[in-house]
């Protein structure tokens, strides 16, 4: 049996809010194995000077959870 759990992250980028979910996505990817999908909550800019100057994404990840080798080996 597969079980998924979601955690909900912010991202910024300088260039666009594609590269900030691109950049939120890889981050997870450094300490969670088995990413499955993301859902982008919500976006948002920081503005400076009348200038965009960050872009922002609010995301949930899904990652499947792996048993561990304690709970795995008692099912046998």
């Amino acid at each position: 049996m597969a079980v998924a759990k979601i955690i909900e992250i912010i991202s910024g980028s300088k260039k666009s809010f594609d590269d900030a979910m691109k950049q939120g996505i890889a981050r997870v990817n450094d300490s969670v194995t088995e990413v499955t999908g993301a859902w982008i909550q919500d976006q948002k800019v920081v503005v400076s000077k009348g200038k965009v100057v960050e872009y922002r994404v609010t995301m949930k990840v899904t990652f499947l959870v792996k048993a561990s080798a304690k709970k795995a080996s008692s099912k046998k």
